[in-house]
């Protein structure tokens, strides 16, 4: 025989399985985003007077780039951004070319990073989230970071460490992300993986024509465009924003993919 459920029962019920589901969603929410707490730090990029720093708010960064498999939810979810449908306005012809279908990842890994994304679908799919692409001075300050220490800029095996990446050849098969250690913060791949795209990407001009060359091999712009930045020593994030700032919003690449973001809970 069925026992009825009195409504004030029911009401408890529920309201026992939202808090018990905002508890699951809080501990997954953490587990997936780490905390960055602000500051003020000298960036490769030349800041404004009087003390020449940038200034960033505490954040919340995504532990990993976003996934083959996590994009490919996406799409299916937001069918306008499949490569057979999206609006060339949005992305080039490179636009998730390593997939084996539009909707369908084929031998693509589903733990490697997504690439040949453009910053529109990086953008969109960071919204779905409820989340946003990191600005670049909070990408630069949360990738100042090694194992031991939230700035290692100045530590010249930390530099040595991303040249050897950058030196590796372009046709080299991306591992799976968080195959390796973490930072001090738990973030994973900001270096030796793939490049990112951030939220500002289109006010880190370097050079007057690089993005109006047409050239497809962007890298050339790297040497040149870094050479009138802040601390040519750090050549090695020098190279990020060459790279980024030969891009439109539109461009694709083998090796570019992106993470979200999120404002700190409590920061202004």
């Amino acid at each position: 025989m069925s026992r009825r459920v009195s409504p004030r029962s029911a009401r408890n019920i529920f309201q026992w399985c939202v808090c018990a589901l905002c508890v699951l969603c809080g501990q997954a929410f953490a587990a997936d985003y780490a905390r960055v707490e602000g500051a003020r730090f000298r960036s490769v990029l030349p800041a404004a007077p009087p003390d020449d720093t940038a200034a960033v708010a505490p954040f919340l960064l995504a532990r990993r780039p976003v996934t083959n498999g996590e994009f490919l939810a996406f799409v299916r979810a937001h069918p306008q951004w499949r490569r057979d449908r999206i609006a060339r306005l949005f992305a080039d012809e490179g636009y998730l070319r390593h997939w084996a279908e539009a909707g369908a990842l084929g031998t693509a890994d589903p733990q490697q990073p997504v690439t040949q994304v453009s910053w529109f679908a990086a953008v969109a799919y960071c919204e779905a989230q409820g989340a946003r692409l990191p600005t670049w001075h909070e990408w630069e300050w949360a990738a100042a970071a090694d194992e031991r220490s939230t700035d290692a800029r100045d530590d010249p095996a930390w530099r040595q460490r991303i040249l050897s990446w950058y030196s590796r050849p372009a046709t080299d098969d991306l591992r799976r992300v968080a195959a390796g250690a973490p930072d001090v913060r738990g973030v994973h791949d900001l270096h030796g993986l793939i490049w990112e795209w951030v939220e500002d990407f289109g006010s880190l001009l370097v050079g007057g024509d690089s993005r109006e060359s047409g050239d497809p091999d962007r890298m050339k712009f790297c040497g040149s465009g870094a050479l009138d930045l802040e601390q040519k020593e750090n050549y090695a994030v020098l190279m990020r924003i060459a790279l980024l700032s030969s891009l439109q919003a539109r461009s694709t690449m083998r090796h570019l993919g992106f993470r979200c973001a999120r404002p700190a809970p409590g920061a202004p």
